[in-house]
This record gives structure tokens, sequence and C-alpha cells, in this order.
């Protein structure tokens, strides 16, 4: 009850407000039956822009931080997560993609939609980068369609690191569903997995027009991290005038 509140009352008329998006092809999200709805990931408001857009409701799989911090201020921000429809997914360790894997597929056996970025976490540079192979699998054990869809805009609106969003207008595109049952039963054969993130991810790029990066964002990250962590270390080793 509370995520139709928040999205027809509370957060839905503020969103379209600040961010006045113009909504392209919605008609290629069904109106009924799973599916998967994949975008890029450029900005902290897509997790709220595009269940505003949608229909029906959409159920996004999302980091544990936004769920565990302390005190007061965290569980209001937990309790804010849950009833927008958000999952909190633990990303570290090894079990993690296969935590998020079932709960995305326990949202897809009730016949619901499914929210993905298969970039795995925000791009910092607006670019587009490789997306992970997690999607593939849901889509293939499911038997589900996957829509593939570009946030235009929320880069420039509410770039990482930035808590108010500017006023910017912001375009959310979704493309025709990509049918996948062609590999129906091939969920293990990583080279399956592989082709079909790729062909996603084309989709997303196409829709998008982003520049594409053939790398994890989570590794450029953390690369561009110890490069300038590198450049303070040497930073602090110079003599002092």
């Amino acid at each position: 009850m509370f995520y139709y509140l928040l999205k027809y009352v509370l957060l839905g008329p503020l969103l379209r407000l600040v961010f006045r998006p113009r909504i392209e092809g919605l008609e290629h999200v069904p109106s009924s039956g799973a599916a998967i709805v994949a975008g890029n990931h450029l900005s902290f408001s897509d997790h709220f822009l595009m269940p505003a857009v949608l229909k029906r409701r959409i159920t996004f799989l999302a980091k544990a931080e936004y769920f565990t911090g302390p005190g007061l201020k965290g569980r209001l921000t937990a309790f804010f997560f849950h009833s927008a429809g958000q999952i909190p997914v633990d990303r570290s360790g090894k079990e993690a993609g296969q935590a998020a894997i079932r709960e995305g597929l326990g949202v897809l056996s009730k016949g619901e939609l499914l929210g993905i970025y298969p970039e795995g976490t925000r791009s910092h540079d607006g670019r587009l980068y490789k997306g992970k192979v997690g999607v593939a699998v849901m889509a293939l054990k499911a038997g589900v369609p996957v829509v593939p869809c570009a946030m235009i805009g929320t880069f420039e609106a509410q770039p990482p690191g930035r808590k108010i969003p500017r006023i910017h207008p912001v375009v959310i595109r979704f493309g025709e569903p990509l049918d996948f049952s062609r590999y129906e039963g091939m969920e293990n054969e990583k080279a399956v997995l592989r082709a079909i993130t790729d062909e996603i991810m084309y989709a997303i790029l196409s829709l998008s027009e982003q520049e594409y990066v053939d790398q994890y964002a989570a590794d450029v990250k953390a690369a561009e991290a110890e490069r300038k962590a590198e450049e303070k270390r040497r930073a602090s080793r110079l003599p002092q005038r």
C-alpha cells in the first residue's frame, strides 16, 4: 500500500516536477506476467524514476548498505527502500551473485516485474560499462523476456556524490522485449550467458547512445581509487618546503 502512496501521492509527483521525464516505448513493457527490465544506471534517482513512470509495480535489487544504516535514520531509510519496492542484496563475498539471483527469481516466480542494472553499480562518469551475467541467468531460469531501458539525463541531474538533484529534463526509453527462449536449458554455459548479456547491453547502448566501456564498472572504479590513493601517498612523501 505504501508503495502506491509513494508512487501516486508523495514521491511520484515530485519526481515528475523535478525531472519532467519524457517516456518513450512504454508499450514495450508487458502489461502482465513476469519480465525483467534491464537498464543503465547513472544516478541514485534511477531507483525511483522508473517506478514512478511504469504502470505496474517493479521490484529492484538494491545494495544491502541502504538497509543497514545505524540509528533512527538507518531504520527510516530501510523502511523507505522496502516501501519503494527494493530488495536488499549483499554484494560482498563469493555468494553475493547467487543471493541476488535467488532474490530475483523469487520476484519473477510471482509473475512480477524485476528491475536490474546489469552493470552492477552506478556509472561514475556517465559511460556504459560491461554487464554482469546474472541478468542472463535469471532470464533463462525464469523463462522471461528482458526489456532494455535507457535513463537519459539523470547523470546530469544527479551525478554520483550530489545529494540534491538539479532540475533537469530526463528521457526514459524502453526498447522491444528480448526473447532468449532459444537458449533454454543453457544457463550453465558461460559463453551463452556472456552472449546474452552482451546482447542486452547492446540494446541498452542503442537506446542510450552512451559511450561503451568493455570493462566492469566496479573494476574501473577500484583502479581509479587506487590511482588516487597512490598519488596521495607519493605527495605525502615529498619534502616539505
